[in-house]
């Protein structure tokens, strides 16, 4: 997941909105969306390569969300795996269930955000482990710092602002957003390149390349009373849409 929106009671109807691109390899194998069989409250793709996810929902009243960090060097080998961190705080069980007492620092870089019914935080491990619980308002983040003006982080921010003051009630519009491939002449490039070599210093919200791109799009909304909404539109390697997915569920709020 390497753009992303994400607005926290921000809205009299809306406990949460997210609205984001997971751009990565077209080679690496992945599961759609899904509801798992074991534990059956989750709600989310699977990276089958790793066997985490990036992105999901728990039916127990958890959302949780990662982006890799460029900046900071590659991947490190023998490190805890990212998208195991996700699975385990959407399970609520393993290693990583807690995002109060995890050891930050046995991943490779990220940025999370994690919500329940109560609350919703931001946590980094660069440059220091982080844990910041979030203010009701918008947010925007990609593979930078928590809201980093990068172009397509501010325009699909916007996007979603703009969803939500003007309509609101159809989530499919924001998967529309997520489809941009213009380049906004708004907001300052990223500091490092990207640390994947396919990937431009500054790219659109939609990566479209036969190598890296954007894989998935998804959108997730949660109204006051715990009514959700997850959609995922997913890519091939030419950009094309080759399927979708919409699940309803519900936290008990």
């Amino acid at each position: 997941m390497c753009v992303l929106a994400f607005a926290w009671t921000a809205h009299p109807r809306w406990h949460l909105v997210l609205a984001g691109n997971r751009d990565e390899l077209h080679t690496r194998p992945a599961a759609p969306l899904a509801r798992w069989s074991e534990p059956d409250h989750v709600i989310a793709g699977r990276d089958l390569e790793a066997g985490g996810t990036w992105l999901g929902v728990s039916e127990q009243g958890r959302l949780a969300v990662v982006t890799n960090l460029r900046g900071h060097g590659g991947p490190v080998a023998g490190r805890a795996s990212r998208g195991a961190l996700v699975a385990d705080l959407l399970a609520g069980e393993g290693a990583f269930a807690d995002a109060a007492t995890i050891d930050l620092d046995r991943f490779n870089p990220f940025n999370l955000i994690v919500a329940d019914r109560a609350q919703a935080q931001f946590l980094t491990n660069r440059p220091a482990p982080t844990r910041t619980t979030l203010a009701p308002g918008v947010y925007g983040l990609s593979n930078g710092a928590l809201d980093e003006p990068w172009p397509k982080t501010l325009q699909l921010k916007a996007a979603l602002l703009d969803w939500i003051v003007r309509d609101g009630s159809e989530p499919h519009r924001l998967l529309e957003s997520l489809r941009s491939t213009a380049l906004p002449g708004f907001g300052l490039a990223p500091d490092a390149p990207s640390d994947v070599p396919q990937e431009p210093r500054l790219s659109p919200v939609f990566i479209r390349h036969p190598v890296y791109g954007t894989r998935c799009s998804t959108v997730v909304t949660i109204d006051r009373v715990g009514r959700g909404v997850i959609l995922e539109r997913r890519f091939d390697a030419d950009g094309e849409a080759i399927g979708e997915t919409s699940l309803d569920f519900e936290w008990r709020l």
